[in-house]
């Protein structure tokens, strides 16, 4: 008889290792850059609105956070922006994809004792190169069977990888710090739910928590095997 949970789906950013804690040290220098030309509110508005504007083009990720900067840059400034802020916007999108990777509490152990019994697959979304260098960074990467790096995750990302994974949709579980990308479209594909919420949220990722019988939420990784265990 086959388990009712055969494969687990993690996340990435802020499930398994830090990483939005390096998006806001970024934007509070980009903030002190422009602090003679705009108020820090009016400034994170602005760079939000402009990172809603470029996902579509750049997709999610360093890169496109770093051009989005700069094109508020330019509209907070009227255009008059010094290229030497500019560079230094630049500079701090290099440091990003650079910094050191830092595991979560419980993730390697969490990830270590389910690859003994489930198909894991990471499944993460960003730039391809600067995923990859993380995951070989994090050690984690030989308790995979899978990894994704999508574009986006909408719940037709979450069946399509599933369908290829033991016991398809019905017998998958997401993991992830995300209720909009990683919780709620893997229950919509046929899946089930887990939010392990992390301190910092970037504000496109908000999102009511949903009321479904395939819905947990977890303090930490650590209650992980255990979840697994009682849904088996």
């Amino acid at each position: 008889m086959a388990r009712n949970l055969q494969t687990i789906g993690f996340d990435a950013d802020d499930t398994l290792w830090h990483n939005e804690r390096f998006f806001k040290l970024t934007q509070d220098r980009f903030a002190e850059l422009l602090g003679d030309y705009t108020e820090r509110d009016h400034l994170d508005t602005r760079l939000v609105e402009a990172e809603r504007r470029n996902i579509g083009h750049y997709g999610f990720g360093v890169k496109g956070f770093v051009l989005s900067m700069i094109e508020t840059a330019i509209e907070v400034t009227d255009g008059r922006v010094p290229g030497r802020v500019i560079g230094e916007i630049m500079e701090a999108g290099r440091d990003m994809l650079a910094h050191p990777i830092e595991l979560l509490p419980h993730a390697e152990e969490a990830v270590a004792s389910l690859a003994e019994s489930h198909h894991l697959v990471l499944i993460t979304k960003g730039d391809l190169l600067h995923q990859e260098r993380k995951l070989a960074q994090s050690g984690l990467g030989d308790w995979f069977d899978a990894v994704e790096i999508v574009s986006d995750k909408q719940p037709d990302t979450y069946a399509r990888i599933f369908a290829r994974s033991p016991g398809g949709p019905a017998a998958a579980m997401m993991v992830g710090n995300s209720l909009k990308s990683d919780v709620a479209p893997a229950i919509a594909a046929g899946g089930w739910g887990v939010y392990v919420p992390h301190d910092l949220t970037w504000a496109l990722e908000v999102a009511e928590k949903p009321e479904h019988p395939r819905f947990r939420e977890l303090p930490d990784l650590g209650a992980l095997p255990a979840l697994v265990a009682e849904v088996e």
